[in-house]
């Protein structure tokens, strides 16, 4: 059992190797409960070796790290923002990120060569950015050129994405999005060719490409890297406008069509505002869309009293939910956090700052050159894009 972000309730949890989810799609079943709080001494020795660091060591925390690590970091953000906000202090040669692997990949393209970039647990990774591997890219690139598509295709990868993908789209004319500025990538794209590839989540491309760009459903289709030809046919590849990689987010893809309608069942005058990352049934049912800061504000900009239910990242939900004069749930009824976000944990944190205070540098992400030159192409040319400030 767990407390929902209110605090008022407690909700079952389905238990790694005892309950699946069988309306969720493959790859997003709830890993279960979180371990219970670190030992209080690790707070203390957090907070030592990070003031022996004093200016050497800069902390990133994403929105979806858990309270006991959030609490240590200099800056929060999205994975984009936090990137930016590393390449602004220069003058730290350590960068500790707090997040997952392509985090940290975006931090080192972005930074000098002066600066390291740790992770303090590499096991941190995204089960959406490992939806797509460059050589599974590659291959749908050549499925593209035998269908005769290829050469009016432009490659747009989500910031959730690994660094060689991002290179691949920077070395093919395309470009890096975030859930804020996808509408006007996708803009972009259709102005260099015909049609996208979007990398490598389905439904933050179905959903900006159908609700922004006026597109139809029809005009989306889904390649599939585990099926010969992605599962398509050359002609449907020559009909498509937007060639969906069949990917998602492990914990957004969990929300249901069911869940918006549970809710609203369930509390009156509820508000329902979620992630694009969610399903294309449950965006065209919620209130509200927008990215991990624009819900944030949207929150903190509503009115007391009012009751919101939430379609994102569970640690998210709880620390807003902290706010006294709204009602802020979960909304899905089984309670789920990012497994791989959460591996970030104290014990983790601790190690790489310590063994930074006996001058040992563990976990550094490097990029190499090659990839480095051509993913800062790629988010070069998101950067000149006109419009919204980029935001995941």
């Amino acid at each position: 059992m767990t407390t929902i972000a209110d605090g008022s309730k407690s909700l079952p949890l389905l238990f790694l190797g005892q309950n699946t989810d069988p309306h969720s799609e493959r790859g997003v079943e709830c890993p279960g409960a979180l371990p219970p709080a670190s030992d209080p001494d690790l707070v203390e020795r957090a907070l030592k070796a990070k003031a022996a660091l004093g200016d050497q060591v800069f902390v990133l925390g994403h929105h979806y790290q858990r309270d006991e690590v959030i609490q240590f970091a200099d800056v929060t953000g999205d994975s984009f923002k936090l990137a930016r906000d590393a390449a602004a202090r220069p003058d730290a040669p350590y960068i500790v990120f707090c997040g997952v692997h392509f985090m940290a990949e975006s931090a080192d393209i972005l930074t000098n060569d002066q600066q390291t970039v740790i992770l303090p647990d590499l096991a941190a990774g995204c089960s959406m950015a490992d939806m797509a591997r460059i050589q599974q890219v590659e291959a749908a690139w050549d499925a593209l050129a035998d269908a005769g598509v290829a050469d009016v295709t432009v490659p747009v990868t989500y910031m959730n994405s690994s660094a060689d993908i991002k290179a691949f789209c920077g070395r093919n004319g395309g470009v890096v999005c975030t859930s804020s500025n996808a509408e006007t990538a996708l803009n972009w794209a259709f102005e260099q060719g015909e049609k996208v590839l979007f990398l490598p989540d389905q439904h933050l491309g179905r959903n900006t490409a159908v609700l922004q760009l006026g597109l139809s459903l029809d005009d989306c289709v889904v390649y599939d890297p585990h099926k010969p030809n992605g599962g398509l046919t050359n002609e449907q590849l020559a009909a498509a406008r937007m060639i969906l990689w069949r990917g998602h987010c492990s914990v957004h893809g969990r929300f249901t069509a069911e869940s918006v309608d549970d809710v609203r069942a369930r509390i009156p005058g509820v508000n329902v505002i979620v992630h694009p990352e969610c399903r294309h049934e449950v965006v065209t049912k919620a209130d509200r869309v927008g990215s991990t800061e624009y819900i944030i504000n949207a929150l903190e900009a509503a009115e007391p009293g009012t009751s919101w239910a939430v379609g994102t990242e569970l640690n998210l939900v709880q620390r807003l939910a902290k706010h006294a004069d709204k009602n802020i749930v979960f909304l899905d009824k089984t309670v789920c956090y990012c497994a791989t976000m959460n591996r970030i944990d104290l014990p983790h944190f601790v190690w790489a700052l310590e063994n930074l205070v006996a001058g040992h540098v563990v976990n550094p992400i490097k990029v190499d050159a090659d990839t480095e030159h051509y993913a800062k192409v790629a988010l070069d040319r998101m950067l000149a894009l006109p419009g919204k400030t980029a935001r995941d």
